[in-house]
């Protein structure tokens, strides 16, 4: 099976990393990272690794479409609502790395709302999403979540103007997320950025009320859950065992980065661009059985 060509836009934190993940993929050939700033990290280390880059944003695509078939947005959230009216005129798949929410929600260790069939525009949700809906919908399995809140906390040094600029898209689509992949009736999100120096692992705090609580088949759950996800982050885990009280359980999770640009600190980013990177090979994979 031969490799299907795709490009990054977004050549800031989440984009760098991205780029890291996919160099390594047996079922997807990076051609190009685009972004709009030629003197970014991003491009830089992109051009090092003797890959196509452009600073015209997604006119780059525009002008030359052949240079891929699938491309990653990780710009922004308004930017995507931009981009992926011209890459569907495209005709190109796109996997968005912002929380625009234009195209269904992907979780990898869940699947989507729909099904698991890939979409021409799939959503990551959020690095918040992809830590605690797997816990969300793990619970939901076994207990049949009523209410879920989580509380992602991240360093302040691993988020870049693009997350910062997306504090709003980020809770409100996070919320969707909890409610519409990962089960629950209703769902809220919070995010801290935690200025602590030394910086801190990405952390999660997931809570839940529950209809029908049976403690063990949640734990089970919850167990079979981390697994999944740590296929494709490794540094996923459980802090302590889940706790119970009556019909509550809480979750406390840590996510480790696994380095690739930023520190392991950042597991905001490993989590979101592993997923990203997952969710890309498996359209890869389709893209090549149909052809």
């Amino acid at each position: 099976m031969g490799k299907v060509k795709a490009a990054i836009v977004g050549s800031g934190n989440i984009g760098t990393d991205l780029m890291s993940k996919l160099e390594k993929s047996d079922a997807i050939e990076l051609t190009a990272v685009i972004g709009i700033d030629e003197g970014s990290d991003g491009l830089k280390k992109a051009r090092e690794k003797g890959y196509q880059t452009f600073s015209n944003g997604i006119q780059a695509l525009v002008d030359q479409p052949e240079i891929a078939d699938i491309v990653f947005d990780a710009t922004s959230a308004k930017a995507h609502v931009r981009h992926a009216k011209i890459l569907k005129e495209l005709g190109k798949k796109v996997v968005d790395l912002t929380p625009a929410a234009v195209g269904p929600f992907f979780s990898p260790a869940v699947g989507t709302q729909f099904g698991d069939a890939p979409a021409d525009n799939v959503n990551m949700i959020t690095c918040g999403g992809q830590a605690t809906i797997p816990m969300v919908r793990a619970v939901n399995d076994a207990a049949d979540v009523a209410y879920a809140e989580i509380v992602a906390t991240i360093s302040s040094k691993s988020a870049g103007p693009g997350t910062r600029a997306n504090i709003d898209e980020f809770t409100i689509t996070t919320r969707r997320g909890i409610e519409e992949v990962g089960g629950a009736d209703k769902g809220k999100t919070l995010i801290i950025l935690n200025p602590a120096d030394p910086p801190i692992l990405m952390r999660n705090t997931i809570y839940c009320e529950v209809k029908n609580m049976d403690e063990q088949a949640v734990c089970e759950s919850i167990y079979v859950m981390v697994k999944k996800v740590q296929e494709y982050v490794p540094g996923y885990r459980l802090k302590q065992e889940p706790l119970f009280d009556g019909n509550i359980v809480t979750i406390f999770l840590e996510v480790e980065g696994a380095g690739d640009y930023f520190p392991p600190y950042a597991g905001n980013l490993d989590i979101m661009t592993a997923a990203a990177a997952r969710v890309g090979e498996d359209i890869a994979r389709s893209m090549s059985v149909v052809s």
